[in-house]
């Protein structure tokens, strides 16, 4: 196993819609080489992702040489994923993948400033597979677990910085205190996404149990 594979960072379960908001990216360090991260608005940092959704369009997208951008679509938005050169694994499935299909990807958060003042968040692919409706019901299920849990240890914090208790040892959140700094919209938010998501599996779950 290479050095890099072995310092690679963890790749987050994310939903589109917290994906989409996290619009803020940053460095722990000054070292030219150190990882890019994404601040996950439920109070989390994320160098890489991983998301399983429908590819529901694909297109090249390049000038001078192929470069695919693909919309993959999961109950709660939609991820932009650009692949091109750099990425020739990742740039061959876009390419050669039929939508409509059940993909999962693991990649980098890119950010992209728009001339209005716009942050465009976007997925760029390390790997991208296609797979079956069992392996996106499971992700389902595994992010909203993870998104939960972020939720909830950011409201222990949070509860902790309005209410202190005497001699408190509570464990700092340093990604929380970022999250209150760079974002406005409400953790809970992203709570109502979770409950969005296990209920469209239920209603996919209970139409495909259904006699034809």
């Amino acid at each position: 196993m290479s050095q890099a594979e072995l310092t690679r960072e963890v790749a987050r379960r994310v939903f589109a819609s917290e994906f989409n908001d996290a619009t803020y990216s940053f460095k722990e360090s000054d070292d030219e080489r150190a990882p890019n991260y994404a601040l996950l608005p439920t109070g989390d940092r994320a160098n890489r992702v991983f998301v399983v959704g429908t590819l529901t369009e694909t297109e090249d997208v390049g000038e001078d040489s192929e470069y695919w951008r693909g919309r993959v679509v999961d109950p709660t938005g939609t991820f932009f994923v650009y692949a091109g050169q750099y990425q020739p694994e990742a740039a061959s499935a876009l390419r050669d993948t039929e939508p409509p299909a059940y993909v999962s990807v693991v990649g980098k958060p890119r950010t992209y400033e728009t001339e209005d003042g716009t942050v465009n968040v976007s997925l760029r692919p390390e790997n991208i597979t296609v797979v079956d409706d069992a392996t996106r019901d499971r992700w389902v299920v595994e992010t909203a677990e993870r998104t939960l849990d972020r939720i909830e240890a950011f409201g222990e914090w949070e509860a902790e910085q309005e209410a202190p208790e005497s001699g408190s040892t509570a464990p700092t959140n340093e990604y929380a205190e970022m999250v209150r700094d760079r974002y406005d919209s409400p953790v809970e938010n992203y709570r109502r996404d979770v409950i969005q998501a296990l209920e469209q599996l239920e209603t996919v779950e209970d139409t495909e149990a259904a006699p034809q």
